[in-house]
């Protein structure tokens, strides 16, 4: 049986339930209610699993923190003997709008900790589907932004973005990344990245991607 991992990245603890930084999280939770499956406390991460047309997909939340993401990423592909092909990595994105994503094959970390550790690990040719947490925060702030809470009306706009997220897996596993990139990317608002200016006029690239 061909089997995917899905990791959708953020911080374990309720203090870090509704951050901009565990938007992975939040898109996990909605594959899995969407699903009927629950997540597990197991090593490195809560894990659920469940099928989709004979493949099995492995949801993986790591509770290892943000900055050492990788050790969950490496660990349960050896662990299932899964194919680097096979990994869609979730992930929040300062560089995008709020509710905007991008799917991409590979690519650099983009300034992101989780993104980055991963690379570390196991290099940077994996797919990863980024949603915009938007960068309206003053110089110095980013760390603050990304680790506050969504307002009741960011989550009436990003919400729809976690519903078509489930889409995208979904496709992921059953088409694989091309033909999903191509049928998804385009349903994007295809902003360039709010890099002109912050309210304090500081320049925001996706390199500085907290």
């Amino acid at each position: 049986m061909d089997k995917y991992l899905i990791v959708g990245l953020g911080n374990p603890g309720a203090e870090y339930a509704d951050t901009r930084h565990n938007t992975g999280f939040m898109v996990l939770d909605a594959f899995a209610k969407a699903s009927n499956i629950v997540f597990e406390d197991r090593r490195y991460g809560f894990v659920a699993e469940t099928t989709i047309k004979g493949r099995k997909v492995i949801l993986l939340k790591p509770t290892t923190y943000m900055n050492l993401s990788g050790n969950a990423v490496r660990y349960w592909l050896n662990k299932e003997n899964i194919d680097q092909g096979r990994l869609l990595v979730v992930s929040d994105d300062v560089a995008l709008p709020l509710g905007d994503f991008r799917l991409k094959a590979s690519g650099s970390n983009g300034g992101h900790n989780g993104l980055g550790h991963i690379q570390q690990l196991i290099g940077q040719d994996y797919a990863r589907l980024r949603i915009g947490i938007g960068n309206d925060f003053p110089r110095g702030m980013q760390v603050d932004w990304v680790l506050g809470s969504y307002s009741e009306a960011d989550m009436q706009q990003l919400q729809p973005t976690l519903n078509l997220a489930t889409e995208i897996i979904r496709s992921f596993v059953l088409a694989g990344i091309g033909i999903t990139m191509n049928q998804y990317n385009k349903l994007g608002k295809r902003k360039a990245p709010k890099a002109e200016k912050t309210a304090t006029g500081e320049e925001t690239t996706e390199e500085k991607q907290a």
